[in-house]
């Protein structure tokens, strides 16, 4: 499936191959389809990285807000990102969060799409 590369170009290799397995069966019209929307609702893992960042400059919880988490947003923002610690935890971790967040996002195009 060349054509996810076409339309993400830097997806690393664990992304493809979850993206690869969820649209094997896809005729190439379902396949425009779901990059179309899938392209419009992944978030770039270094995105969340700086809005992570931004959490020192005084705006804690931006990157949770992305990530649809707004419990955990409104926590942040609240608690200084629960005293800087779980905003330092996020910027160790932002690469998984923003995984979880697109595997769900995938699952829920592919689901779409069908």
């Amino acid at each position: 499936m060349n054509s996810l590369y076409q339309y993400f170009p830097t997806l690393d290799i664990e992304e493809y191959n979850f993206l690869q397995s969820l649209t094997k069966e896809f005729t190439e019209t379902q396949m425009q389809q779901f990059c179309t929307i899938y392209s419009a609702r992944r978030k770039d893992t270094q995105l969340i990285l700086i809005l992570a960042l931004i959490g020192f400059l005084g705006l804690n919880g931006i990157h949770r807000f992305v990530l649809g988490h707004i419990g955990m947003g409104i926590l942040y923002f609240l608690t200084g990102g629960l005293c800087f610690i779980g905003t330092i935890v996020d910027l160790v971790n932002h690469k998984k969060l923003t995984y979880e967040y697109n595997f769900k996002q995938a699952i829920q195009t592919a689901s779409i799409v069908k």
